[in-house]
């Protein structure tokens, strides 16, 4: 992969759409997940638990789960692929692979190269095809005993549901709608291209990007403008193009979905700072959103209450510590939140108080291979990174020996 990494790239470019900048990343850092995991793998350790019987010795095994069913998003095609894999395959599982329907060539270009490495057939399953008839065949296999699964909250309990026949041990990444909180005593240098890249990376399609923004009345105008200034910088176009910024959006549902967002905003009070429309660009399809900046979110607009998967941010004011928090975890969703303080102790308690799996702490970009990622509430359960994934993938076999 790292051999093959501008052609990797550039194929993800192509049948997803994210600028060829954020592409290369991708590709990096789906690569990260499988060196990351082969080095992990050498310390799957098990125990020597001390006996309270003098006679006996207890000993903590780990084994591999099993075959692993894998189920992975378009928004990341390559990255979701590797971030499972590698810990499967580093437990010794054999995996089926299902990448979405929208981007299966980066699975199957990545199952290329897993053959060209030398990983022995049937090790590495690709399926590409209905989701429905590949879900049945999973679901109904007694062979299969492991299902992770990155996608919607919906999906998520439709396959648990159907996991469930088989007692299949589960993973599940799924929505989330990240609060992005700034204090009056915030590094105003740090946070706003931090808010530009949490929000507009991948055109908004990400289910860690910031989706609510609440902003402490003392600082809230400075911020807003110069939040509005930076987005106003951002180039929307192909995303195959050097210098592009923001790339279409996935299809045209996606379209409908943000522009129902915002004209629900609109109808409510919220005004359009910057953006608002479509762009058209010649010789491609009509699926280009520019940049979008809405203030006086209210908590009635579908912004503040769904995952809009766009490239749209939607400003509030607060004026204290526990009504934002209030406000931050007043979602069904628990899958990442960022805020910015320079106030130690505040970091802490608002760190502790926030209901999310994963937190941005003066930083709007914390996820990486070490870290566990995963979320609370109906962002789903189980980790994925680091030492924590690979416990995903082994069974604790418990054995009393008699001496």
């Amino acid at each position: 992969m790292q051999r093959d990494a501008d052609r990797l790239a550039r194929l993800l470019t192509a049948e997803q759409g994210k600028p060829l900048a954020e592409a290369r990343g991708e590709i990096a850092y789906a690569t990260s997940f499988l060196e990351w995991a082969a080095e992990e793998g050498k310390r799957l350790n098990g125990d020597l638990v001390p006996s309270s019987s003098p006679d006996k010795r207890i000993l903590v095994l780990r084994q591999p789960v099993g075959i692993a069913a894998i189920i992975t998003p378009w928004n990341f095609p390559a990255a979701m692929v590797t971030r499972k894999l590698g810990p499967a395959l580093a437990c010794g599982c054999t995996t089926v692979i299902k990448p979405s329907e929208e981007t299966p060539l980066s699975a199957l270009a990545i199952g290329e190269l897993a053959c060209e490495a030398g990983i022995p057939p049937g090790v590495v399953n690709i399926v590409t095809g209905d989701p429905g008839a590949i879900g049945d065949a999973l679901f109904n296999d007694d062979r299969v005993r492991k299902l992770s699964f990155t996608g919607s909250t919906e999906v998520g309990r439709m396959l648990m549901s159907k996991a469930s026949k088989n007692l299949l041990r589960l993973s599940l990444e799924l929505g989330g709608h990240a609060p992005f909180i700034v204090f009056d005593d915030a590094d105003l240098n740090l946070a706003v291209p931090a808010a530009v890249a949490c929000k507009f990376r991948n055109a908004g399609q990400t289910c860690v990007c910031a989706n609510r923004f609440y902003v402490q009345a003392g600082i809230a105008d400075e911020f807003t403008a110069r939040f509005a200034e930076a987005i106003g910088t951002l180039t929307v176009g192909n995303g195959a193009d050097e210098g592009v910024d923001v790339g279409p959006l996935i299809n045209d549902a996606a379209v409908e979905k943000v522009e129902s967002h915002v004209d629900d905003a609109q109808t409510r009070g919220g005004r359009v700072i910057v953006g608002g429309h479509r762009v058209a660009v010649d010789g491609l399809a009509d699926r280009l959103y520019a940049p979008t900046l809405v203030s006086g979110m209210t908590p009635e607009m579908l912004l503040c209450r769904e995952e809009t998967f766009g490239p749209v941010a939607p400003v509030a004011m607060f004026h204290d510590e526990r009504e934002v928090i209030e406000l931050a975890n007043a979602s069904e969703y628990g899958l990442a939140a960022y805020f910015f303080t320079r106030d130690a102790s505040r970091l802490m308690r608002v760190a502790e108080a926030l209901e999310y799996g994963i937190i941005g702490a003066n930083d709007g970009a914390p996820s990486t291979v070490q870290a566990p990622f995963g979320g609370l509430k109906h962002s789903g359960f189980g980790r994925e990174g680091g030492s924590y994934a690979m416990h995903e993938y082994t069974e604790i076999k418990y054995v009393s020996w008699r001496l």
